[in-house]
């Protein structure tokens, strides 16, 4: 038995994800963080290609296809930092090479990195500001849609 199946499994409640831009040939500069109280949709889908082979009358074979990736949804209660809201502003302006990078990181309850996410050129394709509601007492919940052009794992991320 693998000492893999013996290890607990990792909460999913602690996580911080920071936005990075490449700076010419240095190391990328963190342009801003965030703690979210919920990210959706790091998934990565192969579309399998199949080949029907002449006399092969059974089924088709299985051929690895392209892959497409999900849009990821940050949801975070609202503060006073505008910084997400003016990404989206900038590039819905028209500067659409403005691209960041982006770093999910899980954590454990000692506040250690265990599993880091990495997206690849993130582009902002949707903002929503908290619903505001006279009558609620909720905090308010902005949302960031990305879409990207990668999605991995990335190493030194914890054991």
């Amino acid at each position: 038995m693998s000492d893999e199946n013996l290890l607990p499994p990792l909460h999913v409640f602690r996580f911080h994800i920071s936005f990075k831009k490449s700076s010419g040939g240095s190391s990328p500069v963190e342009v801003c963080s965030g703690a979210f109280a919920e990210c959706t949709g790091l998934e990565a889908t192969m579309e399998p290609k199949v080949i029907k082979e002449g006399g092969l009358n059974y089924g088709g074979v299985q051929r690895a296809g392209s892959v497409s990736f999900a849009t990821v949804v940050l949801k975070r209660g609202m503060t006073k930092t505008r910084d997400l809201f003016k990404w989206f502003q900038l590039v819905s302006g028209g500067a659409y090479a403005y691209r960041l990078s982006a770093e999910i990181q899980m954590q454990n309850a000692a506040g250690e990195t265990v599993v880091t996410w990495g997206l690849d050129s993130c582009l902002p394709v949707k903002f929503k500001a908290a619903d505001l509601n006279a009558k609620g007492t909720d905090v308010g919940v902005e949302e960031l849609h990305l879409a990207h052009e990668g999605f991995r794992l990335v190493d030194g991320g914890g054991a």
